[in-house]
């Protein structure tokens, strides 16, 4: 995965924080739904990055994936405020 275009780098952050609370929400932990989706911890950790991290962009598989898992629209992660 690339390292967000830093001309989206806060859409990025935002669907990272997204992510996080619904994961959160389902009481996952990031191992845990890393391993639900077959990705790695760290991977779930930088795509959750909020803290001025490297943020890892992610693929609509992915997006879907993570959709599944946490039983989510994909849109829920996209919404604007």
């Amino acid at each position: 995965m690339e390292i967000v275009h830093e001309k989206y780098r806060e859409r990025y952050r935002l669907l990272g924080l997204r992510i996080a609370y619904y994961r959160k929400r389902k009481g996952y932990t990031q191992e845990q739904f890393a391993e639900l989706i077959g990705k790695s911890w760290s991977f779930i950790s930088q795509v959750e990055a909020n803290n001025g991290a490297t943020l890892k962009g992610i693929s609509l598989d992915t997006l879907f994936s993570m959709s599944d898992a946490l039983g989510v629209p994909p849109s829920k992660f996209l919404e604007e405020d």
